[in-house]
């Protein structure tokens, strides 16, 4: 804890990595990661309203005019505007999921108007880019006029986002697309995000942990340490207080 406050830039905002010189996509969770460890409340707040700030560069009139009347390579809405990987670029799916969890934890006891009005927008984001017949995959659904096909991480990771979203057609589609897809996934950290997801949506996830120990087996094969620390999240899922549940 020490070391991410350390990291923390004034305007609250986090580095994508150690050196990086602006904020990023990793604000929300270590937002996320501040409120599960009860970290000081003032560096919270700073990370609050740099992500009530930040916006994929939809989100500026100039560029909602030019997806609205001369660029027409991608469908999406452009008024639905969500949060970029790094400052100055569009929006993407992840990127806006873990601001719109951080958000809403952050949020939960006190969710002042202008909070509310920043969730509805990055929800909005993902309802209006959800792919064909459910599920999401990095960025728009059709390009060019083709539809691309949904990723497994990228449903799972944007199902936890709307956890507490009424059930419309396109997350109940997208649910059913990801329980579809659960058994027959082979890799760890898509297995992970499976699972942390299904689970907040009270599917039943103990076989998917079991696979996904086997799979693991002692570790020493994965590379990644972000997957290896998804996993732990994942197989202590009704063990802990889960990282990314957001209180209805």
């Amino acid at each position: 804890m020490r070391l991410l406050l350390k990291w923390q830039f004034p305007d609250g905002s986090w580095p994508a990595f150690q050196g990086d010189s602006e904020g990023s996509w990793t604000t929300g969770l270590a937002l996320s990661t501040l409120i599960a460890m009860n970290g000081p409340a003032d560096s919270g707040a700073r990370s609050l309203s740099w992500l009530l700030e930040e916006r994929g560069k939809e989100g500026h009139w100039l560029w909602r005019w030019k997806f609205k009347t001369t660029d027409h390579s991608v469908r999406f809405d452009p008024d639905r505007f969500g949060w970029p990987w790094t400052s100055g670029s569009a929006s993407w799916v992840i990127p806006t999921v873990f601001s719109v969890i951080a958000l809403k934890q952050f949020t939960a006891c006190n969710r002042r108007e202008r909070a509310e009005k920043r969730i509805r927008l990055g929800v909005g984001m993902l309802l209006d880019r959800v792919c064909l017949g459910g599920g999401w995959n990095a960025g728009n659904s059709v390009v060019y006029g083709v539809p691309l096909p949904a990723h497994v991480e990228a449903t799972a990771i944007a199902l936890l986002a709307l956890q507490d979203e009424k059930r419309t057609p396109a997350i109940q589609a997208s649910l059913g697309w990801l329980k579809q897809r659960s058994s027959s996934i082979e890799s760890v950290e898509s297995l992970a995000w499976c699972i942390l997801s299904l689970f907040v949506y009270q599917e039943p996830v103990e076989h998917l942990k079991a696979r996904l120990a086997t799979l693991i087996g002692d570790g020493h094969d994965i590379r990644n340490n972000a997957t290896l620390a998804t996993a732990i999240l994942a197989l202590k899922c009704g063990e802990m207080i889960h990282p990314f549940e957001v209180l209805r």
